[in-house]
């Protein structure tokens, strides 16, 4: 079995650092708390493209098996999706914002401009307007995204519209990201991760239910 070598340990004892203001609910785990499963579950990541157990990690890894699914899948359709960067990104910002999920717009909002997201249509979506100035390909990723979070379902035309541009792949991963980003922002708010105080692009958390 591996175990976590010198340079991923030091990785992990730093996992803590995004929610000095909320306790989270589930606690970071700190290498002499893990099992061995979960050792190797947390190596797995941190030996990965990610580098960190920040955002959703530290909470999956309560199961391990589940969390070495996701993380695969995950890396897939961050790192290797048939969809190009920007419009890929794009998508994430969209679940994001669904959710509300500071954490997540705090991490991928800087990912999507890298990508080539152009600020504007950043600002737009944060402030719950349909953006303007979209490109064809961006108002594609807009309206399935859109469509799919809020009528659980896409039009015909939109769907051959995604397949013609895209292909069938293009439309499984877009699909897919949306779907595996649902995920991790519903784990990150019941989980209660924060983004640091001092994030300048974050949203508010949407409100803990009364019991």
């Amino acid at each position: 079995m591996k175990v976590l070598v010198p340079a991923a340990v030091s990785l992990l004892l730093a996992v803590n650092g995004t929610s000095a203001q909320t306790v989270e609910r589930f606690p970071a785990l700190q290498p002499d708390q893990m099992t061995a499963a979960q050792k190797s579950a947390a190596d797995a990541i941190l030996s990965g493209p990610r580098k960190s157990l920040d955002g959703p990690f530290n909470a999956w890894l309560r199961s391990p098996e589940l969390s070495n699914r996701l993380q695969k899948v995950g890396e897939y359709l961050r790192f290797n999706t048939s969809l190009p960067r920007d419009l890929n990104e794009f998508a994430i910002l969209i679940t994001g914002r669904v959710w509300s999920s500071g954490y997540e717009w705090y991490a991928h909002h800087p990912l999507a401009l890298k990508a080539g997201l152009r600020p504007s249509i950043a600002e737009d979506l944060k402030a719950g307007r349909r953006p303007t100035g979209m490109s064809t390909d961006e108002a594609l990723i807009y309206d399935f995204s859109t469509q799919l979070h809020r009528d659980r379902q896409v039009s015909d035309a939109l769907y051959k519209s995604v397949v013609a541009r895209f292909g069938e792949q293009g439309a499984m991963d877009l699909i897919a990201v949306n779907g595996y980003y649902d995920l991790v922002c519903m784990t990150l708010n019941v989980a209660k991760v924060e983004p640091p105080a001092d994030a300048k692009e974050t949203l508010p958390s949407p409100p803990v239910p009364a019991d």
